[in-house]
């Protein structure tokens, strides 16, 4: 096996090859004036199984978009299939596109299963962390190739029983129920469910679906995705109303667009983040998962 560091992902990719005492190496790419793309193996990669570790989001300090990842990983995937690698993997921290699974508008592109195909067509085996699966059950329902679905679950419910005392489980809206949920359970501490009614992508009205005492408790909204953090701070607003003084926020994948991260912080939460969006709110490692779960054939 050869774990493989691609633009977003070195440090996790060098942290999984450490834990499994295989090689590492990086790999080459470079972004010409006109924005095409070239990559390159500095490993052989001739009948090995080969990992690509890549995590999906806009990096201003690679100048490295999404869609140019994306790229990346085809162009990686189909030349080591040239070069006689035995197997493709890619393992995935977060993986883009999934919140796209419908079409929401006539004549709008069901994007996540557009790149699915993609994927299909040049990997053996996908392995992402919390997919976010509200309409899809599985990744069955877009993958064809063999793929996994990993959780930080237990690793977030970890860090709160370390870090947070008498805490109390708040998920913003429905789908966040599994997250919050299975944290609560994990701990074994109360757990809520904000409804949520969204007018636009930036107008949204959430209500707790429960009276619960919210005095000497400390709040921890957790949820799969933080991106622009409207949601959260609806809800933080609410929980406010109901009594709840002191916040702490979770969330798996950490986009914090739009000032996100400064707007949490003035609204009185500490912000908390897996580290597959790498950020200064990094504080739960996930490397451990997804070399578990490369040991697994």
């Amino acid at each position: 096996m050869l774990i493989i560091g691609c633009s977003n992902s070195t440090k996790i990719a060098k942290s999984i090859a450490r834990r499994l005492g295989k090689p590492y190496s990086g790999l080459s790419v470079k972004k010409f004036p006109d924005s095409e793309l070239n990559i390159r193996f500095m490993k052989k990669v001739k009948g090995r199984d080969i990992v690509l570790v890549q995590s999906f989001y806009d990096n201003k300090k690679t100048d490295m978009s999404i869609n140019d990842q994306l790229i990346e990983i085809i162009f990686a995937a189909r030349t080591a299939e040239r070069l006689g690698a035995r197997s493709i993997t890619l393992a995935a921290p977060y993986f883009p596109y999934f919140r796209q699974d419908k079409e929401f508008h006539h004549g709008e592109c069901v994007s996540i299963k557009i790149v699915a195909h993609l994927m299909n067509e040049c990997l053996s085996r996908i392995i992402v962390i919390d997919p976010h699966l509200h309409r899809l059950k599985s990744m069955y329902d877009v993958f064809t190739v063999r793929s996994k679905r990993l959780t930080a679950d237990p690793l977030i419910a970890d860090y709160i029983k370390k870090n947070v005392k008498n805490a109390v489980i708040i998920g913003p809206d429905w789908e966040s129920y599994r997250w919050a949920e299975k944290t609560a359970e994990i701990i074994g501490c109360e757990c809520a469910i904000l409804h949520k009614t969204r007018y636009s992508a930036r107008k949204v009205d959430v209500r707790l679906n429960k009276k619960i005492d919210l005095k000497n408790k400390s709040v921890v909204v957790v949820d799969d995705i933080i991106s622009t953090g409207h949601t959260v701070l609806e809800t933080i607003k609410d929980l406010k109303k109901l009594g709840a003084k002191k916040f702490t926020v979770i969330g798996v994948h950490g986009l914090l667009v739009e000032g996100a991260l400064s707007k949490l912080k003035k609204a009185g939460a500490k912000v908390i983040t897996t580290n597959t969006i790498a950020g200064t709110t990094n504080k739960i490692d996930i490397a451990p998962l997804l070399a578990d779960a490369l040991k697994k054939k």
